[in-house]
């Protein structure tokens, strides 16, 4: 009998906002289209909905929603869901009906009712909704043009998130830039917000969740006076345990430093384990995140239900509320856009944040607190990668739609201005988008050592980024914190850099004197020094140091960030080596429906779903085998085959993991399937071709191994572990997805130790065992 036992939703499981591999487009989505959304011979005065009644008789719900994707500058995500103006003179068409029509019609024809749908409702005030039903898009578009701050938020209250999505769609680039420039949401007693203020979330990322990796990176953002919203996270792994050693390094620094009042710490893992890791160690897990999206279907592939958030929201009495991640494309990537577009389902996350911020506001209330929510969002904006745009454009008015959506919402937004390194984006066109679009004036922006995350390898803001912008646009850093950074001594009482800017030792110092450490200067010195060293050992970067100018990178890491960036392009166009398949014990070769790799890497579904003749070879592997087996494993290129073909990567992770496995009474089968072009959800069809059972109860595991995204040096590898019934990978219940998954991530010989984490691999399929 197989030991695997049915499993729970894993709660845990991998956000595409998140996750190291880029999100693949559902396997729904068309690889593209062949004309797109036409709309011609439209009449003078003629509205969306008077001209679906003349040209195509009367309402339909998939035609109104392309009239309204129709409308949004162009994008690839908007094209692969089939919404996107077939030419510009769609587009403009669009535009011209979307801007005649009223607000009133819009309430009255969402392009998507679902549970979510209502629940935004209730953050609307109803008064001021019905002063506006009249107004056409148009009017509005020129109404937030022109009216003062104050009267933009008075008729704020009563916009639905579709009308806010409507009137973005309306306005160019510097439109947008204009609304931007003139609503502010600050945090409660803060600066955070503001107007005159950029803030940043320090993102100290380590690709093996060292806390020293994690609280130098601190440090090191101090430095350069950099650092006063958040500091957030993202982990490698989601085990309680480890999200607990990490909330304690971050809330460690804030405490030493006098600083838990002023900003949070957050670990960016699920709601679920960040509420477990209060209930071990209360107090330490400051403000609590989730990635969300804009329907209810998207939602539940993060494992977050509304019912879920409302409790979550009803436990944030405190201080710090809830932040919040989005971005455009998440969606439709996870096959759950309802027909819509991308720029409407955007705006419904910042609706769902706008009804939740309301519901912390409630609890605190109840709990005999004023009402003062600490609640903002972060738009990821381009972390998903070219499925949804590929330009530095296309970024650009990504982030001043989302800016203003978020802003008309009621919201303090933030931005991660980020590329992947398979955009048509470079590192030195980052700088060009950030002036673009800080003149619209968001929160904040991340901030790490370089341009490159050195765990979720993507391109995202530097500190010194942040020196530069202050500098030319003189943006300030909240009041509390730039009072701090003079305390440390790296600016002066002018606010000028002095020796110590940029170089996070001096933190360090100051660090131990707070607590009561009595060695000398030059002895914590060179301790700073030798803990630097080894977390660069470790492939982390820390900036110390400048350039010509303070907000320059130091050219020795500016060279090494360059490197980085060049072997990332290389490894993105790295095919598997038919060679290296062939030392892979019985390794049987699969692919997906991708022609080459230049379309697996343009148009993510091609490796979702395998070819003809894999399909029958897997069919085929099941008719010899029939039940004999309940783990397979199958290997994927992913978007960097090196990860699997450098020396010390694969073959000690399979070693371990089949011997393990094999001691813990599993039933490994002895084939590796070897899948080219393959992306995570390619698994899980192989996963249905072979366990698939109606009646079966019994669990069946897959572990997927995938090429993660390059950029970090590392060259690493995810292991994705999935392990439901027969009858779930038969669709019984509901579609096998991330939802159900579980990911160990950062896997090579320089970060994540193969061989632990394949035997992490083993402990986690217990608990997905044991349920």
């Amino acid at each position: 009998m197989s030991q695997l036992q049915p499993a729970t939703p894993e709660q845990s499981s991998p956000s595409p906002l998140a996750s190291n591999e880029a999100v693949p487009v559902a396997p729904s989505a068309p690889r593209g289209l062949e004309h797109g959304v036409s709309i011609r011979d439209v009449q003078p005065e003629e509205d969306v909905f008077s001209w679906l009644q003349r040209v195509h008789g009367g309402f339909e719900l998939p035609r109104y929603q392309q009239v309204l994707g129709a409308a949004n500058a162009y994008k690839e995500g908007d094209e692969a869901i089939g919404v996107a103006a077939a030419d510009e003179a769609s587009r403009e068409n669009a535009r011209k009906l979307l801007a005649r029509t009223r607000l009133g019609a819009l309430h009255a024809h969402p392009p998507l009712e679902d549970r979510l749908f209502a629940f935004m409702l209730e953050a609307i005030d109803a008064e001021a909704r019905a002063e506006t039903a009249d107004w056409t898009v148009g009017q509005l578009k020129d109404f937030l043009l022109s009216a003062r701050e104050e009267e933009i938020k008075r008729v704020c209250r009563g916009l639905s998130s579709d009308v806010i999505a409507c009137v973005v769609k309306l306005m160019s680039d510097a439109e947008l830039t204009t609304v931007g420039s003139k609503v502010f949401h600050p945090l409660p007693g803060s600066k955070l917000g503001a107007r005159g203020y950029l803030g940043a979330r320090i993102q100290p990322n380590s690709p093996t969740d060292h806390p020293e990796d994690i609280r130098w990176q601190v440090f090191n953002g101090w430095s350069f006076a950099v650092g006063d919203v958040v500091l957030g996270t993202n982990p490698v792994s989601s085990a309680p345990e480890s999200v607990a050693a990490v909330e304690a390094a971050l809330h460690d620094v804030l405490v030493t430093f006098g600083l838990q009042e002023v900003m949070p710490n957050c670990v960016l893992s699920h709601i679920d384990i960040q509420a477990r890791v209060e209930e071990l160690q209360p107090g330490t897990t400051g403000i609590w995140f989730q990635s969300i999206a804009g329907t209810e279907a998207a939602n539940r592939t993060f494992d977050v239900t509304l019912e879920k958030m409302v409790e979550h929201a009803a436990r944030r009495t405190g201080k710090f509320g809830l932040y919040f991640e989005t971005g455009q494309g998440a969606d439709a990537t996870n096959g759950q856009h309802g027909g819509c577009d991308m720029v409407l389902l955007e705006s419904r996350k910042y609706g769902f944040a706008r009804a939740l911020k309301r519901r912390v506001a409630l609890a605190q209330v109840g709990a005999g607190r004023e009402a003062a929510p600490w609640v903002h969002v972060n738009d990821v904006a381009g972390f998903i990668g070219p499925e949804v745009f590929r330009s530095r454009e296309q970024l650009v008015r990504c982030c001043l739609e989302d800016i203003v959506m978020g802003k008309l919402h009621g919201l303090m937004i933030g931005l991660d201005i980020c590329s992947t390194l398979h955009m048509d984006v470079t590192l030195d066109d980052l700088g060009w988008c950030q002036d673009r679009i800080a003149p619209a004036c968001p929160g904040y922006l991340m901030a790490l050592p370089t341009r490159n995350d050195p765990m979720l390898s993507y391109l995202t803001t530097a500190f010194q980024d942040h020196v530069r912008l202050r500098e030319k646009f003189g943006y300030r850093v909240d009041d509390r914190m730039w009072a701090f950074f003079q305390q440390l001594g790296v600016i002066d009482a002018q606010g000028r850099p002095t020796e110590r800017f940029g170089d996070p030792r001096w933190v360090y110092v100051e660090y131990c004197r707070r607590k009561a450490d009595t060695r000398s200067e030059a002895a914590l010195l060179a301790e700073a020094t030798e803990r630097m060293e080894a977390i660069r050992a470790r492939g982390v970067p820390l900036a110390v140091g400048r350039g010509e100018h303070s907000w320059e990178l130091e050219p020795g890491l500016d060279l090494q960030l360059r490197g980085h960036y060049e072997d990332a392009k290389r490894g993105i166009w790295t095919e598997l080596s038919p060679r290296f398949i062939e030392t892979i014990p019985q390794a049987v070769p699969l692919r997906t429906q991708a022609v080459d790799r230049r379309d697996y890497i343009l148009h993510p579904v091609s490796g979702e779903r395998l070819d003809a003749e894999s399909v029958r070879g897997v069919e085929a592997l099941r008719q010899r085998r029939g039940s004999r087996w309940d783990v397979q494993i199958v290997l994927s290129d992913g978007l960097d085959p090196r990860s699997l073909m450098d020396e010390g990567h694969l073959a000690p992770f399979l070693e371990i993991l089949r011997r393990e496995l094999e001691a813990a009474n599993y039933r490994v089968a002895p084939e590796h399937l070897v899948l080219r072009y393959g992306r995570v959800r390619a698994g899980y069809q192989v996963g249905e071709l072979l366990f698939a059972d109606a009646a079966d109860g019994l669990q069946r595991a897959l572990v997927h191994v995938v090429g993660e995204r390059p950029g970090s040096g590392h060259h690493a590898f995810s292991a994705y572990l999935t392990a439901p019934a027969g009858r779930v990978w038969a669709g019984q219940e509901r579609p096998v997805d991330h939802d159900i998954t579980r990911v160990i991530a950062g896997i090579s010989d320089t970060s994540v130790r193969p061989e632990d984490a394949a035997r992490e691999a083993v402990r986690i399929l217990g608990e997905l065992c044991r349920g």
